[in-house]
């Protein structure tokens, strides 16, 4: 039986859109500078992103990185952030 993996590109457009959700829904109930800060994180996610660093600066953010960092922005809105509070 062959079972099927999600790729990480996959995992990496699914933290990207919850931190653009969060980002929003900071900017709009709880503050309006953690909720841009969170809405330009998010673009990390996006393939031009790391096409335009690729090309401008030589480097671009593993993907691993991404995935660390999504896991980072959800555990801290849910767990200190007035948003998560929101939630309860």
């Amino acid at each position: 039986m062959r079972e099927k993996v999600i790729p990480l590109q996959m995992v990496g457009w699914i933290l990207g859109i919850v931190v653009l959700a969060i980002g929003i829904l900071n900017l709009f109930l709880v503050h309006p500078v953690p909720g841009v800060v969170f809405l330009l994180l998010s673009a990390l996610y996006a393939p031009y992103t790391d096409t335009l660093l690729k090309v401008r600066f030589g480097f671009s953010i593993p993907l691993v990185v991404k995935i660390f960092l999504g896991l980072a922005i959800i555990w801290f809105t849910l767990g200190v952030s007035d948003l998560g509070d929101m939630i309860d």
